[in-house]
């Protein structure tokens, strides 16, 4: 059995099942799941989870609230990660959630 683990990033519009990515090489399955906002991820990685994904990371778009959503929805089945920005990255990451919530917000 080969290892599987899913990578879950927000992309307005996406469905999950549809639009996601898969990667398979030697003994690696790499998943790539989009997903519309933020209230779908937690039942996206229970869905995971229950097709045999055995890690979970978050994109850093996601709130710390959004990963603890996911962490107790997955109850221990599986570590979860949150990719975090460093301290050197906050200016650029800061700047692309502007521009990012000005064309998805109409702001």
């Amino acid at each position: 059995m080969s290892a599987s683990w899913a990578y879950i990033f927000g992309q307005p519009g996406a469905d999950p099942v549809a639009d996601r990515v898969v990667i398979e090489r030697e003994g690696q399955r790499t998943t790539l799941v989009p997903v519309p906002d933020e209230s779908a991820v937690a039942e996206v990685a229970v869905g995971l989870v229950d097709e045999g994904v055995e890690l979970i990371e978050l994109c850093g778009g996601f709130t710390v609230q959004d990963a603890a959503r996911v962490i107790d929805a997955v109850d221990g089945r599986v570590p979860v990660g949150h990719v975090t920005f460093g301290l050197e990255s906050v200016t650029g990451a800061a700047s692309y959630k502007a521009r990012f919530e000005a064309e998805h917000t109409g702001d």
